[in-house]
């Protein structure tokens, strides 16, 4: 069983943010956003620490690097029962993030126009999945959550552990989460396939 203390909330479908919200304030969980996620939460009326300021780190690149930091990914990434992991974090100042509830910008739904090259491009989400792999890897004392339809599922474990999950649910929730990246990737790379017209590339994702 892991306490969630520290959650950290990127996503482009806001769907169920409220519920989501309603329940992790319950649980007295403390919330790290960016961008627009951020702006929402606040907009929403809850409390929540933006990313930069936590990372003491500003959003460059017109937003291209707003998650990719230490801080971020070394609290995610960090084993609790690993010495050597504890003491970086708190030589460096840095603290656990237990909770990653990410969903990436919709692609698909930007390839509609895939005459803007450029647009396709911009769409393409880096920090999310990121920040979805290192959860997924590290579902031993980390959860991760990557579509609003499993807010319930999510709300329903930590009132029935007091706050915590399970490592059965961070398990079967880490194998979504590396279906949902693969996926992701997947279109990607069709689109760039299609693009150069490789209709046989040496590597093929099918899904089903």
């Amino acid at each position: 069983m892991k306490k969630i203390k520290t959650a950290l909330i990127s996503v482009s479908n806001k769907k169920n943010l409220q519920l989501l919200l309603k329940n992790l304030s319950k649980h007295k969980i403390q919330i790290i956003s960016s961008g627009g996620t951020f702006k929402e939460i606040k907009k929403l009326g809850y409390k929540c620490l933006e990313i930069s300021k936590y990372t003491d780190s500003k959003e460059i690149l017109n937003g291209r690097v707003k998650t990719l930091h230490p801080k971020i990914h070394a609290g995610i990434l960090s084993i609790r029962k690993n010495k050597s992991h504890t003491r970086d974090l708190k030589k460096n100042n840095f603290r656990e993030i237990d909770l990653v509830i990410v969903n990436f910008y919709p692609f698909e739904k930007v390839l509609e126009n895939k005459n803007n090259h450029k647009n396709v491009i911009e769409n393409i989400d880096i920090g999310g999945p990121t920040m979805v792999r290192a959860a997924a890897k590290n579902f031993n004392d980390v959860t991760v959550v990557t579509n609003p339809n499993q807010y319930d599922n999510l709300i329903e474990e930590l009132n029935s552990n007091n706050s915590k999950t399970t490592l059965e649910f961070r398990q079967q929730m880490s194998e979504i989460a590396f279906t949902e990246t693969a996926y992701y990737d997947g279109v990607i790379s069709d689109y760039f396939n299609l693009k150069s017209k490789k209709l046989f590339p040496k590597k093929k994702d099918f899904f089903w």
